[in-house]
């Protein structure tokens, strides 16, 4: 019993290396759909730069020859979905890198053209409108034989594909990813792109069994357990008690504990706090969610840092909250990161460290050099206010949901280096927290 407690936990995904003992393939008998002989599958999790987690499959059948060989994303699914919506203006945007997850849809309205979700790329602007044009023509010869006026239609439709490459007169793409996990690149980061944007969205409930959150019966059996649980949830004495339940790693993916704790926090409210440790790889990580639901207003909240104590204040940073330092013209949208507890140092360090750790167009050989050197300068600045050899500079939290705090050390006295804003949401801002259609009085009526 004692060795096996002893034994460690190792990662589910790990980095190829050529000086490893034990062999990190794994191989299992399956059915060959050929001959439905006896073959073998042969199962790689590594991670590889832009695709992070992937599991590589190789199936071979002695019996008959049959091969077959597959790639698929590993990583975790993302809390929300994401549609990105880049306006392309001139040949330098065609080169943009783009990464499409499986369950990407990528669109162009001007068009009215739709690409439904495909195998998982990496691509350019220029790539996905070729692979679209590359995939039109394929079948051409033999429509203009069964079907010559569907055909012309096509032929026409590929011209005007092609001219979107050569006029430049500009169009929107627009990706559409319930599982969160595309991206199309920023040249401009750290600094917003003008001509880029993003929401995230909650996924629906065809939307989690496409991405295989929830079984095709999710929606009766989720009601069954809602009912069945309601009292005892309500029964639980949530102020005093650290909740435990199973998860997996966001880093290695391996099956680890999650600890929930509801805090109230001083001349604030009350938050649920969830903590990550991950034995095999080592990873922590916590999450904040607000317990008290969306605030009548949203809360921007400066704080000017003057000292090296302010880089101790504690943060909450909710999932809907942006982050903005005006005097490196820096600004992290709403959503990034997720929902934090940490300090202003620890804030600081995480930008950081998800600007060139986590950033998938920095990474590989094939990255941009003066890309990653610019982003490289700015991490230097971070780096100059995280280890307090530069003050001067303003912290920006803005909360559309109003669920994001900054300590104030001379509480309940005000502060002299930090300004509260409690302001009206935009009809944008309310959209994208779902209360436009939010229904509060009459519910239980036809509108």
């Amino acid at each position: 019993m004692d060795d096996q407690g002893d034994v460690k936990k190792k990662p589910l995904f790990t980095d190829l290396d050529a000086d490893q003992d034990e062999s990190p393939v794994t191989e299992v008998e399956s059915l060959c759909m050929n001959c439905h002989s006896q073959g073998v599958t042969r199962l790689l999790l590594t991670r590889i730069p832009f695709f992070k987690e992937v599991i590589v499959s190789s199936f071979s059948c002695d019996e008959c020859g049959y091969q077959n060989n597959e790639v698929q994303t590993g990583g975790n699914i993302q809390q929300k979905g994401v549609t990105i919506t880049l306006r392309v203006r001139s040949k330098q945007d065609l080169n943009r890198q783009v990464v499409l997850s499986p369950y990407a849809s990528v669109s162009i309205p001007s068009l009215e053209f739709e690409a439904p979700p495909n195998k998982g790329s990496l691509t350019t602007v220029e790539g996905v409108i070729d692979r679209t044009v590359e995939g039109l023509t394929q079948d051409q010869p033999l429509r203009k034989a069964l079907d010559p006026d569907t055909a012309a239609k096509i032929d026409i439709f590929i011209e005007k594909m092609i001219k979107l490459k050569e006029t430049l007169d500009g169009f929107n793409l627009v990706v559409d990813d319930p599982s969160g996990n595309s991206f199309i690149e920023n040249p401009y980061a750290p600094k917003p792109d003008p001509d880029l944007s993003g929401t995230n969205y909650t996924r629906s409930l065809e939307q989690n069994k496409l991405v295989g959150i929830l079984g095709d019966d999710a929606l009766e059996n989720l009601t069954e357990e809602e009912h069945a649980n309601e009292s005892d949830v309500h029964t639980l004495d949530q102020s005093n008690e650290v909740l435990s339940f199973p998860a997996n790693c966001p880093s290695c993916n391996t099956p680890c504990e999650t600890n929930m704790k509801l805090v109230k926090i001083p001349y604030f409210k009350e938050v649920v706090i969830m903590a990550t440790n991950c034995e095999a790889c080592g990873h922590r990580d916590n999450e904040v969610k607000g317990a008290t639901g969306i605030e009548p207003k949203g809360i921007k909240t400066t704080l000017k840092l003057t000292k090296p104590s302010d880089l101790t204040r504690d943060v909450l940073k909710s999932d809907t909250c942006g982050v903005v330092i005006p005097e490196l013209e820096f600004e992290l949208t709403h959503g990034t990161l997720g929902g934090k507890f940490t300090t202003v140092e620890g804030l600081l360090t995480k930008v950081r460290d998800q600007l060139m750790g986590s950033n998938p167009f920095v990474q590989g050989d094939s990255s941009d050099e003066s890309h990653r050197n610019k982003l490289t300068t700015f991490c230097g600045k971070l780096d100059e206010i995280i280890s307090g050899k530069r003050w001067g500079v303003h912290l920006v939290l803005d909360d559309p949901a109003g669920n994001s705090f900054l300590e104030n050390v001379y509480a309940p006295e005000p502060d002299p280096e930090m300004q509260v804003e409690y302001y009206d949401r935009t009809f944008g801002q309310n959209e994208e927290l779902g209360l436009n259609d939010m229904k509060t009085e009459n519910y239980t009526t036809d509108s």
